[in-house]
């Protein structure tokens, strides 16, 4: 099959997804059109220069409503004979749309994409598309739902993790995020988002707490202990799925969970020919790419055995792996992925993640290809694995190779 190349991957700073938020007053298509914009900018493309921009968004409705790829790039100087596609598998649908535009590539469906997504979650609310799992009694109980607080909670006590590991994990998620951006280790994939003025909104990801200490998060009450075991009383759902466990350990609250964030992240993939076109050096390929569906109420134990399924399709081991980005949804999905195959803490999250500078749903794919490709470069590694935790039980892994 023909090679997928990454070419360029670039990103918003993440805003804090509230009315506060620096990102508050920016709509999901004028963010897209910037961050399409930057692309064709920094690799100076023209005219019909991609078959296609498929872009992730998680919650459809509103302003992010209707195919808000092809209206990205009706408002963005892309040309318009260039389509789009809106694609939503929850957390990974950036990373998602970055694999479908790859095996599109591999399958020789078009030359050249631009791939990634965006999510205004101060602007359109999670969660207000009314998703038939949660608010269709019918699927809900056949699947036991939970949220996905709850579905945290339940690896944490599935898997032996504390609230003191837990807590540790997101100290050190802050210690790292906060020494790259001291390092300027974003600094190739960050496009500053401007006002129509051209003055800076932000140029920095601002959902960060440097500082902060296990002292601090231990004075923080568990997020999902009163709707666990008062109202509605979810953990007694989650027991009759897994009736072994005697109580939920609730371990997670706001300073170990990913945080509620603004942001768009795009990466611009293609075939040797589209470089040569473009004379645009290749920066790594797509090596391989995996989905998977898992148990639905624990929910998001999915990046273990995608990962499973990645290295076993690839015919790589876990130890061939140099560095690792695996999203921290929650701490126990981390600490989990890293129990399961014995991954040293150094290796993953190198300069931090959600859990520090925030999630924004239909961005974080892509984001963390992005952010695993630059530090590939930093440390002169070969072999890199991006894979996240998915709403309603699935994972979805990508794994890339520096040329």
């Amino acid at each position: 099959m023909t090679d997928a190349f990454i070419y360029d991957a670039a990103r918003t700073p993440r805003g804090k997804g509230r009315p506060d938020g620096s990102l508050h007053e920016v709509t999901s298509l004028a963010l897209s059109a910037r961050l399409l914009n930057a692309v064709k900018t920094r690799n100076g493309l023209e005219g019909h220069a991609v078959e296609d921009v498929i872009w992730g968004n998680v919650t459809q409705v509103k302003e992010q409503g209707g195919c808000l790829a092809r209206s990205a790039v009706l408002a963005s100087d892309l040309d318009e004979r260039i389509p789009g596609l809106a694609i939503n598998r929850f957390c990974a649908s950036g990373m998602e749309a970055v694999n479908l535009a790859a095996n599109q590539i591999r399958g020789g469906a078009g030359d050249g994409y631009i791939a990634g997504g965006v999510e205004m979650m101060g602007r359109v609310a999670m969660g207000s598309d009314g998703a038939a799992i949660a608010v269709d009694p019918s699927l809900a109980m056949k699947t036991y739902f939970v949220p996905q607080g709850i579905s945290a909670d339940i690896i944490a006590t599935e898997y032996g993790f504390s609230r003191d590991q837990a807590d540790a994990l997101a100290v050190e998620s802050q210690r790292r995020a906060a020494l790259a951006w001291q390092e300027d280790r974003f600094a190739k994939s960050i496009v500053p988002v401007l006002d129509q003025n051209g003055l800076t909104i932000l140029d920095r990801d601002e959902y960060m707490r440097p500082g902060t200490s296990v002292e601090d998060l231990g004075k923080l009450k568990a997020s999902f202990k009163d709707m666990g075991e008062v109202m509605p009383g979810f953990d007694k759902v989650a027991m009759l799925k897994y009736p072994h466990l005697a109580a939920i350990d609730h371990i997670h609250h706001a300073g170990n969970s990913s945080g509620i964030v603004d942001g768009a992240a795009a990466v611009l993939l293609g075939n040797r020919e589209f470089g040569e076109r473009w004379g645009l050096k290749p920066r790594a390929r797509i090596r391989a790419t995996a989905k998977i569906g898992t148990d639905p109420t624990i929910m998001l134990t999915g990046p273990v055995p995608v990962t499973e399924k990645i290295l076993r399709d690839s015919g790589l081991s876990i130890g061939d792996i140099d560095l690792f980005e695996v999203n921290e949804a929650f701490a126990s999905v981390v600490l989990r992925f890293m129990q399961a195959f014995q991954v040293d803490p150094a290796l993953v999250n190198v300069n931090g993640g959600s859990i520090a500078m925030g999630h924004p749903l239909g961005a974080t794919g892509a984001i963390i290809i992005g952010t695993l490709l630059d530090e590939l470069e930093r440390q002169d590694k070969q072999l890199g694995l991006a894979t996240l935790c998915i709403a309603s039980g699935m994972g979805a892994a990508t794994i890339i190779e520096r040329v």
